[in-house]
């Protein structure tokens, strides 16, 4: 058995210096076909991937009352405007100013101007009224943040930022409120 498992060994031995002394004209066919593939791949891969596209954040701060909706985009800092444009702009009676319609044609007026100011992405913060009164946003605030993320930008966070008194002057009524 050890004589058969030496000459096998020497076989191999055999075998393996005659692969050897082969081995570089076959590694020349297999760099050449290798380059050739990885050039292949190269042109796929370059039609196939995007180069990543640098973010300018912008901050939209959207106004929602029952008798306007004012939408503003800033900066990151908050100090420089971007676009701005009201409901009131966008129709003709007064009435119509806090519609959602009014709203929606007011976002799209800014995303055309904040996507030529180079921004493809955007806080949100809207703000109702606060105060004494209600502090639910207008019919409109919805409608605009729709319409924001309709218009091709990405939406980080959304944030309300009413203000809320902590200590607020008197409601109206006097002490037993207002009497029918």
């Amino acid at each position: 058995m050890s004589e058969t498992e030496s000459v096998t060994e020497e076989e191999a031995k055999e075998v393996v210096s005659e692969t050897s002394s082969e081995a570089p004209t076959e590694t020349v066919d297999a760099t050449e076909s290798s380059e050739e593939a990885s050039a292949e791949t190269n042109q796929k891969a370059s039609t196939q991937t995007k180069k990543p596209v640098e973010e300018k954040w912008g901050i939209a701060h959207i106004y929602s009352s029952y008798n306007n909706t004012i939408i503003h985009i800033t900066d990151l800092t908050g100090a420089e405007t971007a676009a701005i444009s009201s409901g009131g702009h966008h129709v003709t009676a007064d009435r119509y100013e806090s519609s959602p319609f009014a709203a929606m044609k007011a976002a799209n007026t800014v995303v055309e101007a904040a996507k030529t100011k180079g921004f493809t992405a955007l806080h949100i913060k809207v703000r109702a009224v606060g105060g004494v009164g209600s502090r639910v946003p207008g019919p409109g605030a919805q409608a605009a943040i729709r319409a924001l993320a309709r218009g091709g930008f990405k939406i980080g966070r959304i944030d309300d930022v009413t203000p809320i008194p902590h200590d607020t002057t008197r409601k109206k009524g006097g002490k037993r409120g207002r009497r029918v």
